[in-house]
């Protein structure tokens, strides 16, 4: 895939969420009951946000459009993310999007959204739109802003990446997205052949397919039809929110410096070991 040698800023747009994490010995069952955490935390969330924080940590200028309420949870989001060196532009929302996310050892979740964002005003969708027409490259992330920013993008425009999550190959809310993306991510959690959920992305338009395995590593599918693999990064596990977001953001960091294919997934596969081994979404967030 084509890249610059110069320095490319890159356009992040979607969540940004304050969260409050909590590890279980089991995620809940559908029963009246007690349980004692084992431990419990606060800290940035959002998908988007994860892939601002890696971006800014592997050295990508990166600038991050999302909503976020003028509340204290809000002031927590924007310092955070100035402190790891992202550029933050705060969308206005009346609330800022929170969390609490129940979790195992093992890797399971139950995410409870506590608020989220109020419909983004136009003159940002407007503002945010430009800023991804104009970038080197733009990450549009599930969202409402992201797909009111892909709803009237101009004709010449950003090269677009798009992170699908579990996409199951035939949601409507999903299309947009891909169709729109140059190149797409997700996982394998609804699907049981990712090399044919990639194929039928790549039929849409995007040149470029890569689909993360959890432990089983990850895959890489070409418009060409070329195919690609690598194993997951041995990690200690401390906490697996965010994994896919490192993911992508050391492919995206890789590929700007013009690695192939191949030495872009080792290289997100590390990213996400960096994540996994973390209790934020990025290290930086647990300094100082």
């Amino acid at each position: 895939m084509p890249s610059s040698s110069r320095s490319t800023e890159v356009v992040v747009c979607g969540p940004a969420a304050w969260n409050h994490l909590i590890l279980l010995d089991r995620l809940p069952e559908p029963v009246p009951h007690m349980q004692l955490a084992r431990r419990s935390w606060h800290t940035l969330g959002g998908t988007s946000a994860g892939k601002a924080l890696h971006l800014a940590g592997l050295g990508i200028g990166v600038r991050l459009w999302t909503p976020v309420g003028e509340d204290a949870d809000g002031e927590r989001v924007r310092s955070s993310l100035a402190g790891a060196g992202v550029a933050v532009e705060a969308v206005r929302s009346e609330r800022t999007e929170r969390h609490v996310n129940l979790m195992t050892e093992d890797g399971g979740r139950v995410s409870l959204y506590v608020s989220a964002p109020s419909a983004p005003p136009a003159g940002a969708v407007e503002a945010a739109r430009a800023a991804v027409a104009a970038a080197d490259l733009a990450v549009i992330d599930l969202s409402e802003l992201g797909g009111l920013v892909l709803a009237d993008l101009p004709a010449r425009r950003a090269r677009i990446w798009v992170d699908l999550h579990d996409y199951d190959g035939a949601s409507e809310f999903h299309e947009p997205f891909l169709r729109a993306a140059e190149a797409v991510f997700m996982n394998d959690d609804r699907t049981g052949d990712p090399w044919e959920l990639m194929r039928s992305c790549l039929d849409r338009g995007p040149r470029l397919a890569v689909c993360t395995r959890g432990a089983d590593g990850a895959v890489a599918l070409e418009a060409d039809g070329t195919r690609h693999e690598t194993a997951a990064a041995a990690a200690e596990v401390a906490d697996t929110n965010g994994a896919g977001d490192a993911f992508m953001a050391g492919f995206l960091a890789a590929t700007v410096r013009s690695a192939p294919v191949a030495g872009a997934l080792n290289a997100a596969a590390e990213q996400a070991r960096i994540a996994i081994e973390s209790d934020h979404l990025h290290p930086v967030l647990g300094r100082g």
